[in-house]
């Protein structure tokens, strides 16, 4: 088929298609399509949504506070009944699940985050689908990743997959929005992501899930930068991922960046949550974006937030647009005291430095495309 590892997304409105209950018909032939696939000699990682679906179903449908602590109850008890289903389905086509709950946390230290990368291999080495979903039960807002979108991004860097495939309650991204304007067109293909493509990514319309077309966008720029086609499909299209990993004209076709990141580069993309913002002058910026230069304190003109040596930060142009993500190299407080400084002033002003540049070029991804976007 020409791909060696999937990852496969379903989200909540596919699981249940629509209704208020896990499709446990649907499912089994999702199963049996991602059977299909691993008897094939592809291998698959699963990033299942519906926990929480999963939970009011089981419990028939309680009447709950909207609060963390209840929709942690629901993904609690519901997360059991998801994994028992996805074992007992694919138990038919004679395959094995293995289990891996994750939060931000998991991805945002190196060390936890190499050990999921190892746990997820070690399962596929064995020819068993590892199946991951966030841990809703534990986790808390400033811990989660917040939609599985993302999480199947994430999934897809840490597992080494050439191709993720987000499946939805829609055909795929459309140049308008298809639920009110019948003339809207689907977008077979898209070379490159920017912020008139971001424009055209609306809501879901379920209100069982907390991922949109915007979510999907997101986690495609993510997976893309590290190598990985992403398609967006229908989960409900006939034989959809079979189809998908056959190269067939399906969905929204996300084309992978030609020269992916290195490994650490990858992680700093999909782990650490941004703490702070280096806002920057036009000539850093084109340092940064048309020349991939370190940033250098002479180009910093505002520091955003308090944050440590070591944080990982976003670096923005004065018109509050992202250009990169990085790791500093000096502390906030530091940073304010050198911004607008010359390199070769640093250790007379601190007293130290930690080299000349305030994010080095080696700790940083470039998120800022100097390409415009090509849809077709």
């Amino acid at each position: 088929m020409g791909y060696r590892r999937v990852v496969v997304k379903l989200g909540t409105s596919v699981l249940t298609s629509g209704s208020k209950k896990l499709d446990k018909a649907h499912m089994v032939e999702l199963a049996r399509q991602m059977a299909n696939l691993m008897k094939s000699g592809v291998e698959v990682v699963l990033c299942t949504s519906g926990a929480i679906a999963a939970g009011r179903e089981h419990l028939q449908y309680p009447i709950l506070p909207d609060t963390m602590a209840h929709k942690q109850l629901l993904a609690a008890v519901g997360q059991s009944q998801l994994i028992l289903a996805w074992s007992q389905l694919f138990s038919l086509y004679g395959l094995h699940v293995g289990q891996l709950l994750l939060t931000r946390a998991d991805l945002q230290d190196r060390e936890r985050y190499l050990n999921a990368r190892d746990t997820l291999n070690a399962l596929l080495d064995n020819n068993i689908i590892p199946i991951i979903n966030e841990n809703d039960a534990v986790a808390t807002n400033e811990i989660k990743v917040g939609d599985n979108d993302n999480l199947s991004a994430r999934a897809a860097l840490l597992c080494d997959a050439d191709l993720l495939i987000l499946l939805t309650d829609q055909k795929g991204l459309f140049d308008a929005d298809p639920r009110t304007n019948p003339d809207a067109q689907l977008i077979k293909q898209v070379v490159n992501i920017d912020d008139s493509l971001r424009l055209l990514a609306g809501g879901s319309v379920s209100g069982l899930g907390t991922g949109g077309m915007a979510t999907k966008l997101e986690a495609a720029d993510i997976a893309r930068r590290a190598g990985i086609e992403v398609v967006i499909a229908s989960g409900h299209h006939p034989d959809v991922i079979n189809k998908v990993a056959l190269r067939e004209s399906v969905g929204t076709h996300f084309s992978a960046i030609d020269s992916p990141l290195e490994s650490r580069k990858q992680w700093i993309l999909a782990g650490p949550a941004s703490q702070g913002k280096l806002v920057v002058d036009a000539g850093a910026a084109r340092a940064v974006v048309e020349s991939g230069r370190s940033l250098l304190s002479k180009g910093i003109i505002r520091i955003e937030g308090e944050f440590d040596r070591g944080a990982t930060i976003l670096i923005i142009n004065t018109e509050t647009r992202v250009l990169a993500k990085g790791i500093s190299r000096y502390c906030a407080a530091d940073l304010r005291k050198i911004s607008g400084k010359h390199s070769n002033e640093i250790e007379d002003i601190l007293g130290y430095d930690y080299g000349d540049a305030a994010v080095h070029r080696n700790d940083m991804v470039v998120l800022e495309n100097k390409e415009k976007t090509h849809v077709s």
